[in-house]
């Protein structure tokens, strides 16, 4: 029988399921910073690293109250978990674990 509470291992990024809890490998494509006034919040754009970068799909990883993470840059490689939902159509992860993963030469 299989864990209800295990996170669904996404292979690739279409056809992403609603929400549910998920995991997953992708390269950081972009981060966004806000400005200091605004409540701290980083935000990377994940895509999965057997499409042409920046054609396929990609997914939104946030940290609330971060305005950055070490080791966190364009070009990453990390894999994650969380809870998955759609914020304005947009695929998005909130306060995901994360673990850095090392360069492949």
């Amino acid at each position: 029988m299989a864990d209800a509470t295990a996170p669904v291992r996404l292979e690739g990024f279409g056809g992403l399921p609603e929400r549910g809890l998920v995991s997953g490998e992708g390269l950081v494509r972009s981060l966004t910073f806000v400005p200091v006034d605004e409540a701290p919040r980083l935000t990377a754009v994940i895509e999965d690293e057997r499409e042409r970068p920046g054609s396929g799909p990609a997914l939104c990883l946030v940290w609330l109250g971060r305005r950055r993470i070490s080791g966190v840059n364009a070009g990453t490689r990390l894999r994650f978990s969380g809870m998955l939902a759609h914020f304005h159509g947009v695929p998005t992860i909130y306060n995901p674990r994360y673990e850095i993963l090392a360069q492949e030469d």
